[in-house]
């Protein structure tokens, strides 16, 4: 058995393993972080395939996060903004969803669309007007149901719900049944509501990459796979053991159940995303695409390029396209579907769009139906030697990941002092 010269083996290289160690290096701990994948990051990179720039899998900022806020340099990312609103399809022609209060000219045009009622639009801003009040911790006392129950009981329309809830926080949270907690849907109301959706200007990947440049280098070894841990000791895939103070698995859920003696299970909900590469963009503006019909493969698209020009190359126009799950379909059968589909909106040009890539994420978020979220947060703490962070500790989201990190590093410097 062989001992690290460091205080803590960190097992994963996401957004919770890398704020977990810079937590600790501010407590100057020592650490070394264990990533099996040949880059940092986890489910937050970007790959470049012929030139573009790929997000595995559609997945955007939201600028209001407040560990973002805490840990990231906004500037240095250069964010740039969706428009507040969406373009949703139904009965053959796009109708604008336009928030009243960045929008204040368009809303008009909302008022008098037919998604969803006049009084669906008032229940919005009261829905806006709770998820907005008070602290964030009093957001996560309101009684948790599903999300679905939720607007019911709020008194939103069948035909609000089908042509913008189910698509848009459908896409939000990988579930168009809604089942998602309703705490998620309050939080991120919140989030939309107080802040901008945004990605940066080179890929999200430039999220894990500016945590990563607040540590040295040397301490983060890629292509490291890691077997099993126990309280103070790691087993690589080679058959090596490490040893330290303390391990903290900073892994996705359903691979922290795999590493870790009794954890509990973690259920995740997985998400399909194609990219297309066109000549000409299908919309002029920042803004996303959603699917307000029972029909079709296709739950919600945007164009990356037209909210960071250096997503594309030359002046091509890059396309996302979010199927939820896994269709059981091999990927050239899935992308005649999607084209199928793209056809029916934009006419005969998709037969020309260039295909780059289809990601298939298995894990892509944790499931918390009712009442995975009461408490909010999971305990970070398995035994003592032994800490797990990750967003299915907290909320799944961006913001979730990062916090877990941080309250996974306080725990471990608590008991190593």
């Amino acid at each position: 058995m062989k001992a690290l010269d460091t205080q803590v083996i960190i097992v994963g290289g996401g957004l919770a393993g890398l704020c977990c160690a810079i937590e600790l290096q501010k407590n100057r701990i020592s650490f070394n972080i264990l990533e099996a994948d040949d880059q940092i990051g986890g489910r937050v990179q970007t790959d470049v395939v012929d030139g573009f720039l790929l997000d595995r899998g559609f997945q955007v900022l939201l600028s209001a996060y407040p560990e973002c806020r805490r840990m990231l340099n906004y500037e240095a990312l250069k964010l740039r903004r969706f428009y507040p609103g969406a373009l949703v399809w139904f009965q053959g022609e796009f109708h604008r969803i336009t928030d009243p209060w960045r929008q204040p000219f368009s809303a008009l045009k909302t008022v008098f669309s037919p998604i969803g009622t006049l009084n669906d639009k008032i229940r919005i801003s009261r829905l806006r007007r709770k998820s907005i009040s008070g602290t964030l911790d009093s957001l996560f006392e309101h009684p948790e149901t599903s999300t679905l129950l939720a607007i019911k009981e709020m008194g939103f329309s069948d035909s609000m719900i089908d042509r913008f809830f189910k698509p848009f926080f459908g896409g939000v949270f990988l579930d168009r049944s809604l089942e998602t907690s309703s705490r998620m849907l309050e939080f991120t109301f919140r989030m939309f509501s107080t802040g901008d959706t945004v990605i940066p200007e080179q890929g999200m990947g430039q999220i894990p990459k500016q945590l990563a440049s607040h540590i040295p280098s040397d301490v983060i070894q890629t292509q490291t796979v890691v077997r099993s841990v126990k309280p103070h000791a790691v087993e690589l895939s080679c058959g090596e053991v490490l040893k330290a103070d303390a391990v903290v698995v900073a892994t996705e859920g359903h691979r922290s159940a795999e590493l870790i003696d009794d954890f509990p299970k973690v259920s995740s909900v997985p998400v399909t995303c194609l990219y297309f590469a066109a000549k000409k963009s299908p919309v002029s503006e920042p803004v996303l695409i959603l699917n307000g019909e029972s029909r079709g493969i296709i739950n919600n698209l945007c164009v990356p390029s037209a909210v960071s020009p250096a997503y594309a190359t030359g002046n091509s126009a890059l396309i996302s396209v979010t199927v939820l799950g896994n269709p059981d379909l091999d990927n050239g059968v899935l992308e005649e579907l999607v084209r199928e589909n793209l056809s029916e909106w934009f006419g005969a040009d998709v037969r020309h769009w260039f295909y780059l890539r289809t990601y298939r994420i298995q894990h892509a978020l944790p499931q918390v139906h009712p009442p995975a979220l009461t408490p909010p947060q999971r305990p970070v703490k398995s035994e003592t030697g032994l800490y797990v962070c990750g967003d299915h500790r907290d909320m799944p989201s961006i913001h979730g990941a990062m916090v877990s990190g941080r309250r996974t590093a306080e725990a471990v410097i608590k008991d190593l002092s």
